[in-house]
């Protein structure tokens, strides 16, 4: 890319630092070149959302299937869903295109497209095996990777509030929340943020060192946070992205998915998501909360 291509480029992103390996090389490029070609012909990031979710559905039919180009199919329908996710975020940044419904939408997006892979799977493996049992590990898994979703969106949003104020718009505490929530009109809209509501709530009550941390900071320099400090925290916030919460995210779970409906076992993803991703959500919880107490009385 030549200078301006690439200032462009990243300014299409939230931050180069949040993005991990397989966006950067090959996801975010990909969907960068589509967002450049639709942002001028009328198409919104809505649409795009909206169009992710049906695309991604299909996946979990797909992999209900023993022919192995079905499989596949699936797996090319959960990558192309997940490029789309990247070009609504892209489009809306390069034409200012933004909603808070449409951040919801793309919230809940990933939510429905593995929500029908668990019921496909757990179908599956009754066929298989005879017993309906499956879909207790299937329903575990889902409520796994809910709150797992749920606290690696939250700590790289709250990295980006640590790079800029601009960047760090989307972070919000449950004040705000609830003061947005009161002035909105009755629809579909704020019942989308009535259930956003919630899951800042749990966010905010699994992470009470993080909570006292930026308690602490606002007091302190209220939004006017020293470059040291940000700089600092920042530093350590990346390190355990990489090594620990970006496993959480979709590309760290899929590439055990995909493994795994081709090759056949498919009840090992249950038993990955259910023990293997806690335990790697619990180890990142306990390092980020030690990472934040690290900053009491800066």
């Amino acid at each position: 890319m030549n200078y301006t291509l690439n200032k462009e480029y990243e300014a299409s992103l939230k931050s180069i630092e949040t993005e991990n390996y397989p966006d950067q090389w090959f996801y975010r490029p990909v969907g960068f070149c589509i967002a450049k070609i639709l942002r001028n012909t009328g198409i919104t990031p809505n649409m795009i959302t909206l169009l992710s979710i049906f695309v991604g559905a299909a996946a979990g039919p797909l992999f209900y299937q023993h022919d192995r180009l079905l499989i596949w199919l699936g797996i090319i329908s959960l990558i192309i869903a997940n490029i789309l996710d990247c070009v609504d975020g892209q489009l809306a940044r390069l034409t200012g295109i933004k909603s808070e419904i449409g951040r919801l939408l793309d919230g809940i997006a990933g939510d429905i497209w593995f929500t029908l892979i668990y019921v496909f799977l757990a179908l599956k493996l009754k066929n298989e095996y005879g017993t309906w049992l499956f879909f207790i590990p299937a329903v575990l898994s889902g409520l796994s990777h809910l709150v797992q979703a749920n606290i690696t969106d939250y700590y790289k949003t709250l990295h980006l509030y640590f790079v800029s104020k601009e960047k760090g718009q989307e972070f919000h505490n449950m004040d705000d929340i609830r003061r947005r929530y009161g002035k909105m009109k009755n629809g579909p809209g704020k019942v989308l943020f009535f259930l956003y509501m919630g899951y800042t709530s749990f966010q905010e009550a699994v992470t009470p060192k993080l909570q006292q941390m930026l308690k602490d900071l606002r007091s302190k320099y209220d939004d006017d946070i020293p470059d040291d400090i940000r700089i600092e925290f920042r530093q350590k916030s990346k390190r355990l992205m990489k090594r620990w919460i970006d496993l959480m995210t979709f590309n760290g779970r899929t590439i055990v998915l995909f493994i795994v409906v081709l090759t056949g076992p498919v009840w090992f993803y249950f038993l990955y998501e259910i023990l293997m991703l806690n335990i790697i959500l619990a180890i990142s919880i306990h390092k980020h909360e030690k990472i934040c107490a690290s900053f009491a009385g800066k």
